[in-house]
């Protein structure tokens, strides 16, 4: 492939590993990444509500990775409150899972600078067969594909711990309050995005006519078995 050709691929490469990284920095710390409504179940029983006499006992909750908003509903008006994971849930909620989270999207951050950089340098610099060239592409925006485990682990914190509920009870003594219906939110949808743009890196660095690591190699050895066998 030509060498302007190379430039354009790696160029866009590098441009969309920056925004990967420049957006998993932002959304990591917003509190966009669930919204959802909570029923306080206490006070829905004492009163036998049922159909649309519920929204007096549904209350709202969103949250992301260090801090969200809830509004308590129990039929006598809303109490809106804030609260953070760190350190006020760490007694209620998985924290090892949680931590992990929050290590992993540290990881997308960093990694995907470090391919923005190793895009930028192949478009313009001539890297020696290392790191700095294919071999380090791939290893770069492979370990970036790790953001799938944040939204694996991310959606099994909230369905498997039932995150919200233990968010909606937490310092709760009077009431009793359950996941009436809950969704991800942008945030979870953005890094969703990030996971599929470093797919499309792949993609792009395979277009440039750089074969996987170790694929030429296996070629050559299973070549050579052949060649022993004829003779």
């Amino acid at each position: 492939m030509p060498n302007r050709q190379k430039q354009v691929l790696f160029c866009s490469a590098g441009l969309l590993s920056l925004s990967c990284a420049l957006s998993a920095a932002v959304i990591t710390g917003l509190p966009f990444w669930l919204r959802g409504t909570v029923l306080c179940r206490t006070g829905a029983e004492l009163v036998n509500a049922t159909g649309t006499e519920l929204d007096k006992f549904l209350g709202e909750l969103s949250y992301g990775l260090f801090h969200g908003e809830r509004v308590k509903q129990c039929g006598l008006g809303g109490r809106p409150s804030r609260f953070s994971f760190f350190p006020d849930l760490l007694s209620s909620i998985p924290a090892g899972l949680h931590v992990i989270i929050i290590l992993f999207c540290s990881v997308v951050v960093l990694f995907s600078s470090v391919a923005s950089g190793f895009f930028f340098f192949n478009a313009f610099g001539r890297p020696y067969e290392t790191l700095q060239g294919p071999m380090g592409l791939y290893l770069w925006t492979c370990i970036c594909v790790t953001s799938c485990l944040v939204l694996i682990l991310f959606a099994s914190e909230v369905k498997i711990h039932r995150l919200s509920e233990l968010i909606s009870n937490f310092k709760e003594e009077n009431f009793v309050f359950q996941t009436y219906s809950e969704h991800y939110d942008s945030c979870f949808w953005i890094f969703f995005l990030i996971l599929v743009l470093h797919g499309l890196n792949l993609v792009l660095i395979r277009l440039a006519g750089i074969q996987f690591p170790f694929q030429g190699k296996k070629e050559v050895e299973l070549s050579g078995g052949a060649a022993d066998l004829m003779y």
